[in-house]
């Protein structure tokens, strides 16, 4: 919906927002935020709802605070270089008790004033401390984003808000905050995926789920790397990098028994982002409506038997992964 890495037509768009519905038995949720587009997503999705006559309280927005938009003074946005298409607008991050007070009061306006977020969260803390240009700088930010979440869940005692949770790359972030902050929920990006699930990770989804956190599985496709995308985390591949071979050599093993099985490497990828019984959704974006459909389809089907086995023999999958036989 902002235009990340190409441009869809507005009638994809709607489309796409069309189909939330269509396949869903209950209240859909959808993720956006602030930073997508530079509020671009944020005001796609407003207007297309309303063309679609949704009314406020059949969706649940969940909204990612701490990106706001401003002016665009250069040839293209400085908040990521590269990834984002023909956008209008910039976005500067704003990590602070008033700050996320002014995200979440932008990202209301931008959905149109009708529909409001009922779950909110600070996007990129781990991108925020990682700016820090020293320990004292960096106790600085971490305290902001402390007040942050201060502002965050007085909303929710407000009635504002829902929930109040974490999304995060830097899943040991996360971690760092959970001693301070008892989120409601808790977002993993790039983290839990067929190619990278280290036991530390595992070990801690299993604890917080123990607390009664909510665990949402982001970016499962590694920036679509696993879908024979060029991008892996968020970074174009090197094919001329000594790391980036072992990557792409990686991927064609992969492929190679996803081929033998007749499975689609996407499928492949969902069925393992949902494998551990704590995950509670994952969360998509698909550029191409029908896929949201097929994603339906392949959370309610079966891999081929011996599947797994084979990831797990040719150490796609790593052994200490339990939960897939």
């Amino acid at each position: 919906m902002g235009n990340l890495y190409h441009e869809l037509s507005e009638e994809v768009k709607l489309q796409i927002m069309h189909e939330w519905f269509a396949v869903s038995d209950s209240t859909p949720m959808i993720d956006t935020a602030g930073k997508y587009g530079a509020g671009l997503a944020l005001e796609v999705i407003g207007n297309g709802l309303k063309k679609l006559g949704v009314h406020k309280d059949e969706i649940i927005i969940s909204n990612k605070l701490g990106w706001y938009r401003i002016p665009l003074t250069t040839d293209e946005p400085t908040f990521e270089p590269g990834a984002w298409v023909n956008l209008k607008y910039d976005a500067v991050q704003k990590i602070s008790y008033s700050g996320i007070l002014e995200c979440w009061e932008q990202g209301c306006q931008l959905l149109g004033g009708y529909y409001k977020p009922q779950v909110v969260t600070v996007h990129d803390p781990d991108e925020y401390l990682l700016a820090a240009t020293d320990p004292s700088d960096r106790a600085k930010r971490f305290n902001d984003i402390l007040e942050a979440y201060k502002a965050l869940f007085e909303l929710k005692e407000a009635g504002e808000v829902k929930t109040v949770g974490i999304g995060a790359k830097d899943w040991l972030i996360i971690k760092e905050l959970y001693d301070y902050v008892k989120f409601d929920w808790v977002m993993f990006a790039n983290k839990l995926t067929i190619y990278h699930h280290p036991p530390e990770i595992i070990e801690f989804i299993e604890l917080i789920h123990g607390d009664g956190v909510g665990i949402i599985n982001s970016a499962i496709f590694n920036a679509g790397f696993l879908t024979g995308g060029e991008y892996f985390d968020y970074r174009k591949i090197d094919p001329e990098s000594a790391a980036d071979q072992k990557l792409l050599a990686w991927r064609e093993e992969f492929f190679a028994i996803c081929k033998k099985y007749k499975v689609a490497p996407g499928d492949a990828c969902l069925k393992f982002a949902l494998a551990m019984p704590q995950v509670n959704a994952v969360a998509l974006n698909p550029s191409r409506p029908e896929r949201i459909g097929r994603n339906v389809e392949v959370v309610a089907t079966d891999l081929p038997s011996g599947f797994w086995k084979e990831m797990k023999e040719q150490k796609i999958i790593d052994e200490h992964f339990k939960y897939l036989k």
